[in-house]
This record gives structure tokens, C-alpha cells and sequence, in this order.
């Protein structure tokens, strides 16, 4: 990502822009903490960089090679769940995947605004732009579809090919401006200065010109940082390293000229992830449904009867073996215990489970990793 001149140059200028001396900067979703660094380069006075993986350590090796080490300071957690002695005068962020609505970006975004930026503060990105078009894309339609339409061992593969065409994938950066078929709509504006609900929904329609073939639906964004500086991954548009989302419809449909297509397209956050679902009707110019699809995500993941049953509200759960033990470990992570101590009593108490002592270890350090402080 660091690479990508274009995304990596617009977010310098951003912030070169934005920070001024003595300023305070939030960087959400730091990564290895390049905008922290420059954030100092530009004259911040403290910057709090914020990201919940292990490459936060390499952050903490940069700053101490550039002697930025008092001026940064890194936190490993989610930005949701921290707290800062003081307020930003710049938040950044660059937390999305190949469209802005991805896991929890939105939500972490929304969350900044409101409780670590300081009042006239600014937000990097401010507004992102989520476009759509139909596509002509035979070869990328074919991925979703051809592996389950081959006759292997003269068998139905259609519960299978339900889920493939119920799936979107990033895989439409090669898509060219010349195989849209619709001129592109603008789906959704997030402007993060205004926002207040991370889902998005809004109804497409286009009229077709010309006859073509419609495979499917391919959206892209417009990321403006600050005002006169952003990026876009639009098609036709220099390679970015984000691809472009492609939304399959479950067969070709053939267009012709004074075709309407409608799709009401909706995006709807779950607590840790979008639900997406694309419905489809194209109609012809005298008014006969052509063709008509109900999509969503949701119908791609397989979930099982008895996950099903586990989740019900009148289910009454009983721990497993695993969650027996992980209940022990948790139960001794009292700050007394060490884990030495744990892992030699977990040795004992599940003799069957643990063969030595390396791997209760192993077992009670990824508790203590993931709960302990």
C-alpha cells in the first residue's frame, strides 16, 4: 500500500495540509505508522497512533529510528474501546478495502468524530463517493459461475452455484471504462463530518442506449482527503491498490436498447461486517420483466442446522471440552497466577488434552494474549 504513489502522495498532501505546528493527531488503523511519522515531520506535537495488530511494533521501531519515539505513542487496541487525555486536532484513517462500507471502518470513523476530535477538527478522509455501473465482464462472471455449470460426474451443483453468485468479490480491477455498459450513478455520499448511520441503501436506474450484454454490477469510490486533495479507483483511472467491488448477477442478461435496469443496492452493518444485498429487475422498453434477481451476501454463507440450533434464544448452552478449558485459564487469570502456574495445573486437571507442559503453555498464553493486561 505504501507503493501506491497515488494513495500514499494524496495522503501526504492531506496531511502536510492539515497539521499544523503543535498540533495533536489521531492516527486510527496505524499500521507500521507512516502517517504518524509524517504527522511529526509536519509539526504535530503528539500523535496517538492507534492499531490493534502486531505491526504496531514495527510503528514503534520507525519512531525510535527517526527519534520520534516521545512524541508518538502507540496503542494496540481497537479505536472504539480507548480512551485519549485529550482531543485531536486531526483525525486520520485509512481502514477500508476496496469500498469504503468494510468491516468496521465506518463505525470507528463515526466514533472518532464524536469523542476524540476536538471541535473544528479535521477528519482525513472527510467524504467518499461509493459509485455503480452495469459491466460487460464475461471472464469475471465466469469465475463466479463456469466451475459449477461444468457437468463433473453428471451431479447438481446448483446449491452451490446459489452461494457463488450470492458472493462479491474485489476482483474487478481490470474492468476498463469501455466495458460499462451504464453510465455511472453515484450509489451513496459519506460524508464523515455529517454521517450518522454506517449502513447505506439507495435505488439505481438506468436506460440502456445501446445493446450490450450485462453481467453484473462494479462499484468504486472517490475518496476526497480534504478539500482539492483525493483519489479515485475508478475504471479508466490509473491502477490503485484497492480493486474494484464486482457484484454478479446469476446469469448474462442480453440488453437491448430502451431497457431499464433497477437495482435497489443496500448495505447494512452487523456489528462486525456488512450485509449486502442487490435486487435486479430489467425490463424491457415495453414493459415485460426481462429478467429479475434478489441477491444478498447473507445466502452465500453456509451456516449449519445445528449452528443454527446454537444460537436460538431458547437454547441452553453447555460448555465443550475447549470451553471448559479456556474457563479454567480465564478463571486463574486472577493476577496472583502466573503462567507457569496455570499451565502446570492445566497439565493436571486435562491430563487426556495436554501431553506436556509446553503445550498448556502454548494454550494459556493465547488466553493471555487475547484477554490479559
Amino acid at each position: 500500500m505504501i507503493a501506491d504513489t497515488v494513495r500514499t502522495g494524496a495522503y501526504l498532501e492531506a496531511l502536510r495540509r492539515a497539521v499544523k505546528p503543535g498540533s495533536v493527531v489521531v492516527d486510527i488503523g496505524a499500521g507500521p505508522g507512516i502517517w504518524s511519522l509524517a504527522a511529526c515531520r509536519f509539526g504535530a506535537r503528539k500523535v496517538y497512533a492507534i492499531e490493534p495488530a502486531e505491526v504496531i511494533q514495527v510503528g514503534r521501531e520507525l519512531a525510535a529510528a527517526n527519534g520520534l519515539t516521545e512524541r508518538i505513542e502507540f496503542i494496540q487496541d481497537l479505536s472504539t474501546r480507548i480512551s485519549l487525555p485529550e482531543r485531536a486536532d486531526v483525525v486520520v484513517s485509512e481502514i477500508h478495502g476496496v469500498l469504503p462500507l468494510f468491516e468496521q471502518s465506518v463505525p470507528s470513523i463515526l466514533d472518532a468524530r464524536r469523542r476524540l476530535l476536538a471541535p473544528g477538527g479535521i477528519l482525513i478522509p472527510q467524504r467518499e463517493i461509493i459509485w455503480a455501473a452495469v459491466v460487460d465482464a464475461p471472464e469475471l462472471h465466469e469465475t463466479f459461475v463456469s466451475p459449477w455449470h461444468e457437468p463433473l460426474l453428471d451431479l447438481d451443483w446448483l446449491p452451490a452455484l446459489r452461494r457463488a453468485y450470492n458472493s462479491w468479490n474485489n476482483k474487478a480491477r481490470n474492468i476498463g471504462a469501455d466495458q460499462l455498459v451504464t453510465i455511472p450513478q453515484c450509489w451513496v455520499e459519506l460524508d464523515y463530518r455529517t454521517l450518522e448511520s454506517v449502513d447505506a441503501s439507495g435505488t439505481l436506474e438506468w436506460q440502456v442506449d445501446h445493446s450490450a450484454t450485462g453481467h453484473g454490477l462494479c462499484l468504486w469510490f472517490d475518496s476526497e482527503l480534504i478539500d482539492g486533495i483525493g483519489f479515485s479507483n475508478a475504471p479508466g483511472l490509473p491502477r490503485l491498490i484497492f480493486g474494484r467491488a464486482f457484484f454478479p448477477w446469476p446469469e448474462a442478461v442480453a440488453l437491448a436498447e430502451g431497457d431499464v435496469i433497477s437495482v435497489c443496492l443496500q448495505a447494512k452493518f452487523t456489528g462486525s461486517g456488512y450485509v449486502w444485498r442487490w435486487d435486479t429487475r430489467v425490463c424491457a422498453a415495453a414493459g415485460a420483466v426481462k429478467a429479475e434477481f434478489q441477491q444478498s451476501n447473507a445466502f452465500a454463507e453456509p451456516v449449519s442446522a445445528e449452528t443454527l440450533r446454537r444460537r436460538r434464544s431458547d437454547h441452553v448452552p453447555r460448555l465443550t471440552e475447549d470451553g471448559l478449558i479456556d474457563q479454567f485459564i480465564l478463571a486463574r487469570m486472577d493476577g496472583e497466577h502466573s503462567l507457569d502456574q496455570i499451565a502446570h495445573e492445566l497439565q493436571d486437571h486435562f491430563p487426556g488434552r495436554f501431553a506436556d507442559y509446553y503445550s498448556a503453555l502454548t494454550r494459556a498464553g493465547e488466553i493471555s494474549e487475547r484477554y490479559s493486561r
